[in-house]
């Protein structure tokens, strides 16, 4: 007898679709406007799909706004953020889930009450700290403090790290391994899911990143990805079928990490009890 297939099934699959599509629209909706020329980007009422299609939109951007330059600049603070991300909040968790020392539970109580505090607040401290240090206008503003620890990210290592069992730990000090190595050997590797889930939010974080290399950076030469688009705007205010164009070029390293860290991405958030 052959089964049928559920109808509450056959709706949550339909829904589930049916969203997809709707998500998918102002996606699809942003690439078509990209390869519009400016005339069909402002027709109205507007044709959905380019006629034809200008590819040669992104070439123009790339080669006329020194993406090259600002590309780089935000690979070198997103790769520097997630480095520091990755070892300063993972030590610091890794103390806060597995050695004894006083007020450790009051200091953790701490480091969470500081992520109630807005971003908005510390912004001026911070710019008098780096002026003082003479690094305006440099990249190190923005990815400096990823290497003092930050407090999403050890509240995230320090879930990973309490999962493990007590007795991994046990077995490193009965074959003579010290706190550190305990950490880096036994622990370190045992959480890469939650390693992944970290890095890919630190690198979306500081790529998509726009208000603090707003107050830091001052040279061209300097900027990052997103307020190079945003300076766009200033020398094509009349072709804004371009920002689209170049707003989606910086979409694709952001892309490429989450594709390979798609299988450790998923795994960290079940684990971490991230949704």
């Amino acid at each position: 007898m052959q089964k049928r297939f559920p109808l509450n099934k056959i709706f949550g699959y339909l829904f589930v679709i049916a969203s997809a599509l709707i998500m998918l629209v102002p996606f699809l909706t942003t690439v078509f406007n990209s390869l519009k020329t400016y005339k069909q980007y402002m027709q109205f009422p507007p044709e959905w799909l380019p006629n034809p299609a200008q590819w040669s939109n992104y070439t123009t951007v790339w080669e006329q706004a020194n993406f090259s330059s600002y590309t780089i600049n935000s690979l070198i603070v997103a790769i520097l953020s997630v480095i520091g991300a990755l070892l300063s909040s993972s030590m610091i968790a890794f103390a806060f889930a597995r050695l004894r020392f006083p007020f450790r539970d009051t200091l953790f109580m701490i480091v969470l009450g500081t992520m109630m505090i807005p971003g908005i607040v510390t912004i001026i401290p911070q710019f008098i700290i780096f002026k003082n240090l003479g690094l305006l206008d440099t990249l190190a503003p923005l990815w400096l403090l990823e290497w003092l620890g930050q407090p999403f990210a050890i509240f995230l290592m320090r879930q990973a790290f309490l999962n493990i069992p007590k007795d991994y730990e046990e077995a490193a000090k009965l074959d003579g391994c010290n706190p550190f190595q305990i950490y880096w050997r036994v622990f370190l590797p045992m959480c890469k899911p939650s390693l992944a889930t970290l890095a890919v939010f630190t690198f979306m974080g500081k790529w998509n990143e726009i208000l603090a290399p707003v107050i830091y950076l001052i040279s061209d030469e300097n900027f990052t990805l997103p307020i190079g688009i945003l300076s766009l705007s200033g020398q094509y205010k009349t072709e804004d079928q371009l920002l689209v164009a170049g707003a989606l070029i910086s979409l694709i390293p952001i892309l490429i990490v989450f594709l390979f860290a798609e299988k450790y991405f998923v795994e960290g958030s079940k684990t971490s009890g991230l949704k």
